[in-house]
């Protein structure tokens, strides 16, 4: 395997809102989930959960959001589930989901896939818990739509780190 400059592919990634129809295979996305899991978190408490959705049930989570064409576009969408029953500091908690988000689009990128971290879905938690028969103890945090992308470029604008930085008094 290629090893590839990480602040490289940092700067590189990009969200992909549109993806080719080649299927990702399931061992990929094992890959996938597995870097997410190796997020820290705090007492290392992994408060994460995962599913993964295609075909029919991925066309039906994408009625829930006004980006319904990205979760249509992709191949399969990851739900990332704060553990209720796991927490140890909730604050906490949610940014190593962050982290654990972050980790997955990396390596997603690290490989030639796409993704978009999708967050307006989350208006719609409840209901998408009821229709994937999801217990009350997870918490939807994320949704990660992924696939091949459609190639273009797209360039990333960032404030200067100097304009970043806070300076003691």
């Amino acid at each position: 395997m290629m090893k590839k400059d990480v602040l490289k592919l940092i700067k590189e990634r990009r969200s992909v809102r549109k993806f080719k129809k080649k299927k990702i295979t399931m061992g990929s996305v094992r890959k996938i989930l597995e870097a997410g899991r190796w997020a820290p978190s705090g007492l290392n408490n992994q408060p994460w959960k995962f599913m993964v959705l295609q075909k029919e049930l991925k066309d039906r989570l994408s009625r829930y959001t006004h980006y319904s064409q990205v979760i249509t576009s992709a191949d399969k969408v990851i739900l990332v589930f704060l553990d209720k029953k796991n927490i140890y500091n909730y604050e906490k908690d949610l940014l190593s989901i962050g982290a654990c988000i972050q980790n997955m689009l990396i390596f997603l990128h690290s490989i030639n896939y796409g993704a978009c971290w999708l967050g307006e879905i989350l208006n719609q938690r409840d209901k998408i818990n009821k229709m994937l028969g999801i217990k009350r103890h997870l918490q939807l945090e994320a949704v990660i739509a992924l696939g091949e992308p459609v190639a273009y470029k797209r360039k990333g604008e960032r404030e200067s780190l100097k304009k970043l930085i806070l300076n003691p008094p």
